[in-house]
């Protein structure tokens, strides 16, 4: 059944799924490096969120590193049933530090790499993450052909059924869809960092999903009295209503947030089914000024 899935439903790379998904970031250790502080309920998340009509996981074998796809595997494999989508480009030292691998060489090396953690022959999505700047999470212009053609190899040689990208600006998309088909765009993206809105719209009309991530703010969770005061005059939490918020935009948009914690999944999942009344949205719309 798919009529009742967490936000109604959205085709990802020919795969009806959920548009509240789950990220799997939150499930490694502190700075995401490492084991969970809970296995036991780290597992229990997993399986919950399927348990709720989840069936959209987004991972990386750079949490952890290989810490989230190993839990995957272990609480979800065979996987029928849901969409996994993995992203490389990115790597990590031995003190947790984020070091950017982008050549063809280290694109298959990570694709191996993720191939086995998530014991798969073929990985359903792999976005390629590139951009970074200052803040370490925004679009970088510049050619990403190397590494995208990279990837569109190991499309053709059947370890990678669908490819996106993350963390890239339109023209990057374009260019990326000039070497091989692009299922899902992956941006920084919530209701007090804005920019993406002609993007979404471009993916929209074209049928790609616009998956947001920090859609509750990442490693800053949101601040704004305006989200608390419409939240606290709806009875929901703002985490809920900068969910809701999102969901509302755009029907391509795809959801993905993050938690260790089965009863935060809960309340995510339930984020779903908020109604935000259009006096709450023209005060939402003003938060990013």
């Amino acid at each position: 059944m798919t009529d009742n899935l967490p936000g109604g439903t959205f085709t990802l790379a020919g795969r009806t799924v959920a548009r509240l998904g789950y990220g799997a970031m939150q499930l490694a250790g502190p700075g995401v490096f490492g084991p969970p502080n809970d296995r036991d309920e780290a597992l229990a998340v997993l399986r919950t969120a399927v348990e709720l009509g989840v069936n959209h996981f987004d991972t990386a074998d750079f949490y952890g590193p290989y810490v989230t796809n190993e839990l995957l595997r272990e609480a979800l494999a065979p996987y029928d049933g849901l969409k996994i989508v993995t992203k490389v480009g990115a790597v990590r030292d031995d003190k947790g530090g984020w070091i950017h691998e982008r050549s063809p060489e280290q694109l298959r090396e990570q694709v191996e790499s993720n191939l086995r953690n998530l014991g798969v022959e073929a990985l359903d999505v792999v976005n390629l993450r590139v951009g970074g700047g200052e803040d370490g999470h925004s679009p970088v212009p510049g050619s990403l052909a190397e590494p995208f053609g990279a990837l569109a190899e190991l499309r053709q040689e059947g370890k990678i059924k669908e490819l996106g990208v993350s963390v890239v600006d339109a023209e990057q998309v374009a260019q990326a869809q000039s070497i091989a088909p692009v299922v899902t765009v992956q941006n920084w993206y919530n209701v007090a960092h804005r920019g993406d809105e002609k993007l979404i719209e471009s993916l929209a009309a074209q049928g790609i999903s616009y998956v947001p991530f920090w859609p509750l703010g990442g490693f800053s969770p949101l601040q704004s009295s305006t989200l608390d005061d419409v939240a606290a005059r709806l009875g929901a939490s703002p985490k809920a209503v900068a969910l809701a918020w999102l969901l509302h935009q755009s029907p391509n948009i795809l959801l993905i947030p993050g938690t260790s914690s089965v009863a935060h999944l809960r309340e995510n999942v339930a984020a779903a089914d908020l109604e935000l009344p259009a006096d709450a949205l023209a005060e939402l719309d003003t938060i990013a000024g």
